[in-house]
């Protein structure tokens, strides 16, 4: 039921699934996928968040991946989306989050302990590492088209400096 692979590098994957030119690929981070499973059971799932809640609707959810992310000082995830909702758990450290529909390229950073969900369905963002030191990410990717890929390399939205 579970897949578990080791070592596998963002990197890589933006390389060999895309092979795009539009394509912004990261820099210094490394994630390990750790479980990936599909549920048994029809799922509905729900997600209400922000001061002016956003409710995202997952009918029939379709498999859930859980993936550990390390990004190095300076490290960052490229542009991209998620094809479902994605609940990121920052574990050490300091990640700064900066949304492709944000104009003024205002990063909000989340430091240990604190965690944000990201909306998914074409929601295009970057994840930076602003820190001198490392920074660890647990992330879980829901409705993920099975053995599919939990993130789509999207081109840059041209209004911030990477």
């Amino acid at each position: 039921m579970f897949k578990n692979t080791v070592g596998f590098s963002v990197v890589a994957l933006l390389i060999a699934v895309t092979g795009s030119a539009l394509a912004t690929p990261g820099s210094g981070a490394a994630g390990t996928f750790m479980a990936r499973a599909g549920f048994a059971d029809p799922v509905d799932i729900k997600f209400k968040f922000g001061a002016m809640p956003e409710v995202i609707h997952v009918p029939d959810a379709r498999e859930t991946v859980m993936q550990r992310i390390v990004f190095a000082p300076g490290g960052y995830s490229g542009w991209h989306s998620h094809p479902g909702p994605a609940v990121v758990l920052v574990i050490r450290g300091e990640l700064t989050l900066y949304s492709g529909d944000d104009p003024s390229c205002v990063g909000q950073p989340y430091a240990a302990g604190q965690a944000f969900v990201d909306s998914g369905q074409g929601h295009v963002h970057l994840a930076q590492n602003l820190a001198a030191e490392e920074t660890e990410v647990w992330v879980t990717y829901f409705d993920v088209p099975s053995g599919g890929s939990v993130r789509t390399d999207e081109a840059s939205p041209g209004f911030c400096p990477f």
